[in-house]
């Protein structure tokens, strides 16, 4: 990490958290300008905006050498290089703000050689923290002031012991035609259905509205696992990192990948556990067959 002090980036980063969530707070939905960008279900609000001027703006005061990347001034094409690059989401679940359903947060994270390496994710409804540092753990905060619990919550983690046992968070994403929307439909069809049609009837699936608070859900192990296609690093920077060191795994979305890459946009995240991660990750791309999402950067 060279001289990179991660701690007081982390410390830095949880205090731009919290201010980000005060302006979700102090925002109403119903008042404020909304805008579209690929249809109709990919939101974009006037607070999205506000919030990540005020995070660049924080950001690059404390840390001028550090690059940064934010889902609202993203240009197309960009890429994350190998230098230490913020990687941001100002709210990760804009629908679920836009209708005042208390389930969407600021995701920070922090890549270096294109490794996330500091995560922080905070839902100011629920006042719910979850951080992580690169070989220091990864922690939730249920009040602010409050003493941090080690991730994963269990202190014992049971193994995991197949997609009949497993609760599964899933997204339907913004786009819903094409082929990728169909393999999703199909791969979530038979991840429910009962094993006598041909499914794996996992316990059962959840849609959080939010890739962020679905990685923090795997990463405390709340979550068995959380497949998606779609989704962008700033959605899963914080998150991937804060699973990593909760003990938990991401992988491709896509059957065949152990390691995708940060910008990889198909991901699988399954939860830290004793045994099982590998058995559970292939029976999943099993149930994908040939199947594979195409997503660009």
């Amino acid at each position: 990490m060279g001289d990179l002090d991660l701690q007081a980036i982390h410390d830095e980063m949880v205090s731009i958290a919290y201010a980000a969530g005060a302006m979700m707070l102090e925002a109403n939905p119903q008042d404020i300008d909304q805008g579209t960008k690929l249809n109709s279900v990919d939101i974009v609000t006037e607070t999205d905006q506000a919030v990540e001027k005020m995070v660049s703006s924080r950001l690059s005061g404390a840390f001028p050498n550090i690059a940064f990347m934010g889902e609202e001034t993203y240009t197309p094409g960009a890429r994350i290089g190998p230098e230490p690059t913020f990687v941001v989401d100002p709210i990760d679940g804009t629908t679920n703000f836009i209708h005042s359903f208390p389930n969407a947060c600021i995701s920070l994270g922090l890549s270096v050689e294109r490794e996330p390496v500091v995560g922080v994710i905070y839902n100011p409804w629920q006042d719910l923290l979850f951080t992580g540092i690169k070989g220091r753990g990864a922690y939730m905060t249920r009040i602010k002031g409050s003493t941090p619990r080690q991730l994963p919550l269990a202190k014992t983690p049971r193994g995991l012991d197949g997609l009949d046992s497993a609760l599964i968070a899933v997204e339907w994403g913004s786009s819903r035609d094409g082929p990728n929307f169909d393999l999703k439909t199909k791969v979530f069809s038979k991840l429910a259905a009962s094993k006598e049609t041909g499914g794996a009837m996992c316990h059962s699936l959840r849609s959080l509205g939010s890739a962020a608070l679905n990685l923090a859900s795997v990463a405390a192990g709340q979550m068995d696992a959380y497949w998606e296609g779609g989704c962008w690093a700033w959605d899963v920077c914080a998150g991937w990192c804060i699973l990593k060191e909760a003990g938990g795994m991401m992988v491709s979305g896509n059957p065949g990948n152990w390691e995708p890459a940060l910008e990889e946009r198909v991901y699988l995240a399954v939860r830290g556990a004793p045994t099982g991660q590998k058995e559970f990750v292939e029976e999943f791309w099993g149930v994908m067959g040939d199947g594979a999402m195409d997503y660009k950067v």
